[in-house]
């Protein structure tokens, strides 16, 4: 176990946009979890918390898509902002934990982490628990919908504006990117996944190897590329059965336990170095269900235990 990223503060980070996504909603998402207390969860873990308050940005206009995007200036202008504040905490050593907002925002975040890592001459690992592939182009996206394409953009296929914010083009190394529980892929957009190369566990090889092995083995790669893990968790990972407060809900996610025992793995591997929750739609949800479910999952991916934990075998 790392010791000292067991000892960091955790910067609470709100970004309130749903721009880049096709349902409006997720703009609340930030609150949703603060008044499901995911301050004092942190808090009771024994972690010392601060909550940076809401970057700011343009509002949605609602607008059509131009040259292949909805809405590109106003979300280069929110992933812009997020960067410089998710980059201002990981450099203050603090752990940030972005609360969307929808996936787009994952540009902003990503960014700012991997500057970082370049800057310490450590490697990046993205963990991306999705439903969806989120490796869109204009040329293979349906709608124009930038959280249909942040994965493709932090791999260095996208618009100028947005990898700009990067450090560098690519921000994230193909074998830097980890898919997990991915079900639901446009048709082209399977081509430019398969091209990129990066590791997928989709649905279908969860079911076959089980939630257990796939997350050793995604571990596993994280700790041996060593360096910073970032977990980018879009809300429908989860099946919509147990987890309704998202605009973009696709059947045949994992359940609860499943989702459990991916956060208590991610904990007792010591990896983890930031976090994004993302596409929570308070607007579609039942009195905040989905909001609280997050925060549980949260508490165990910061340490929450049933009785005792395994020591971690990740190496």
């Amino acid at each position: 176990m790392n010791e000292g990223r067991e000892a960091q503060t955790i910067a609470l980070i709100g970004a309130p946009t749903d721009i880049g996504a096709a349902h409006r909603g997720s703009s609340m998402g930030p609150e949703a979890l603060r008044v499901a207390e995911i301050d004092l969860m942190l808090r009771r873990l024994g972690r010392e918390v601060v909550d940076l308050g809401n970057i700011a940005g343009p509002a949605n206009p609602n607008a059509q898509t131009v040259n292949g995007y909805r809405h590109l200036s106003e979300a280069v202008a929110w992933c812009q902002a997020l960067h410089d504040a998710v980059y201002a905490a990981v450099k203050a050593g603090d752990c940030p934990i972005m609360m969307g907002g929808d996936h787009a925002l994952a540009v902003g975040s990503i960014a700012a982490v991997a500057r970082h890592c370049a800057e310490q001459d450590i490697p990046l690992t993205v963990l991306w628990f999705d439903a969806h592939a989120d490796f869109n182009t204009p040329a293979t996206s349906p709608s124009g919908n930038i959280h249909g394409m942040p994965a493709a953009v932090l791999c260095g296929e996208g618009p100028s504006e947005l990898m700009s914010i990067g450090h560098a083009e690519p921000m994230l190394e193909t074998e830097g990117l980890i898919q997990v529980g991915i079900r639901s892929v446009d048709h082209v957009e399977k081509r430019a996944v398969v091209d990129n190369g990066h590791e997928v566990y989709d649905m279908r090889r969860i079911d076959e190897l089980g939630m257990r092995a796939v997350m050793e083995e995604a571990l596993n790669t994280a700790a041996r590329r060593g360096g910073h893990l970032h977990v980018s968790f879009d809300i429908d990972f989860l099946d919509p059965s147990i987890a309704p407060g998202v605009g973009t809900t696709v059947t045949g996610g994992p359940n609860y336990r499943e989702a459990q025992l991916c956060m208590e793995m991610v904990h007792d591997s010591g990896l983890l170095g930031s976090l994004d929750i993302v596409e929570l739609n308070p607007a579609l949800d039942y009195q905040n269900a989905t909001a609280l479910l997050m925060v549980e999952l949260v508490a165990s991916l910061f340490g929450e235990q049933i009785l005792s934990r395994h020591k971690s075998s990740f190496n």
